[in-house]
């Protein structure tokens, strides 16, 4: 028998599996250390498609710095400590830069988030701010796309003479990738803009997922591509991303230019987070990897899309997600009073909101799988979503029933499973 702990919130459930039974999917881990400072000043000295940092800012510069909200662990506190001493050592005034929040149409970041995602050290010396998505006196319009998107954007990103990004790599299940772009659009966009922007990972014609879109995938994908027109109207000037391990401490950084560094970043990723598998199992236990990923259903529903592929169609997926922030949106159950996903999607049609495409997609699998959700969310809301509440992992495994075996994801929205042909 094996022991693993799954994370829940900021807990964790202990599981003893039989491994003749349950194959483990986890990511491999390159490294068993944190990155050291000195480590990641050297992956910012060697900039990929990019110039030295210290050659594209000087003195009378001022300097807006993106970092992802609560809802994602990219090792911030510490990158972001590093950027600012750099930046004042190359002359940059420290009254002269600025942190955003990257929150898209999420909440706002609280106090206490803010200490945490900067360090107390940061937030008490560097201004620090939210954005809002729907706040008009932050927005400037900067046009349209080719494709007609609004490029709706934060006014910070242009009010600075330079603006930097940083943020975590991962996945994502219909922008490919999160990172670089994504900082601009969804984070720093406008509702409509990101409304625009997230219309393109449904086809309206013809049903489902629009071709191209998905987890993994940048080339052709209509998402990912239109963040990037929106993104390049703002000239990023310096890129950092990082690839965080299970506890969020940074194990990889790539710096330089926001588009060649990125996909650097995703190369790497996708060569430590996917895994082949021979086929589909009945059955899947798979965890968020507790807090920050499990903060809300929203959230955790990107652990679910990973299970989904490699579960076979009618079996069962175990969710292991506190939710301790709830839903993550106060109107996100309002899209289950569709009878099916089918008619779901017709709602999005004529009424297309993002979230509500993220429950079109929660909805599709629980039709398609057995879902069992643990967390703190009441009964009857999980239900309504067509799933089946638990408040333990054991009580989720009775639930199940007996099954020949299946896959255990610990990161579940950190790996990706691929079938092989």
């Amino acid at each position: 028998m094996v022991d693993l702990n799954l994370g829940y919130g900021t807990g964790a459930f202990s599981f003893q599996y039989d491994d003749s039974r349950f194959e483990l999917l986890a990511p491999v881990e390159s490294r068993s250390l944190p990155l050291t400072d000195v480590e990641i000043n050297i992956a910012i000295d060697s900039p990929i498609g990019s110039t030295h940092l210290e050659d594209l800012v000087g003195s009378g510069d001022s300097v807006l710095i993106v970092v992802s909200d609560a809802t994602r662990a990219t090792a911030s506190a510490q990158i972001v400590n590093l950027l600012i001493r750099r930046l004042i050592a190359a002359g940059v005034a420290p009254g002269e830069i600025g942190v955003i929040f990257a929150t898209g149409i999420h909440r706002a970041t609280t106090f206490d988030e803010k200490r945490r995602l900067l360090s107390p050290f940061i937030l008490q010396r560097i201004k620090a701010f939210d954005h809002d998505a729907s706040d008009e006196s932050q927005l400037v319009s900067l046009g349209v796309t080719s494709r007609g998107t609004p490029i709706e954007v934060n006014r910070a990103l242009k009010e600075y003479s330079h603006v930097f990004l940083t943020g975590g790599i991962g996945f994502h299940y219909f922008a490919g990738f999160t990172g670089s772009r994504k900082s601009v659009c969804p984070g720093l966009a406008s509702t409509r803009t990101i409304t625009a922007t997230h219309m393109l990972a449904l086809d309206f014609e013809h049903g489902g997922r629009r071709a191209g879109v998905g987890s993994g995938i940048l080339e052709g994908n209509a998402v990912h591509e239109e963040c990037v027109r929106i993104a390049a109207e703002v000239q990023p000037t310096f890129l950092v991303n990082s690839i965080v391990d299970e506890e969020g401490r940074a194990v990889g950084v790539f710096a330089g230019h926001w588009l060649d560094a990125h996909l650097k970043a995703c190369e790497e990723y996708t060569r430590g987070h996917s895994a082949l598998i021979e086929g589909k199992r009945d059955l899947v236990i798979a965890s968020c990897g507790g807090a920050p990923y499990d903060i809300n259903l929203i959230q955790a529903h990107k652990a679910m899309d990973m299970a989904a592929k490699a579960c076979v169609e009618g079996g069962t997926i175990i969710l292991i997600a506190a939710c301790n922030d709830g839903l993550g949106r106060a109107d996100f159950l309002k899209w289950f009073t569709s009878p099916n996903a089918m008619a779901l999607a017709s709602r999005l049609k004529t009424a297309y909101e993002v979230n509500g495409q993220t429950a079109w997609s929660l909805l599709t699998k629980a039709e398609a799988f057995r879902v069992i959700l643990v967390s703190e969310l009441a009964p009857d809301v999980v239900r309504q979503m067509r799933m089946i509440p638990a408040r333990s992992l054991d009580e989720a495994i009775a639930a199940a029933g007996e099954s020949a075996g299946g896959f255990i994801m610990p990161r579940g929205a950190s790996l990706l499973p691929i079938v092989k042909h």
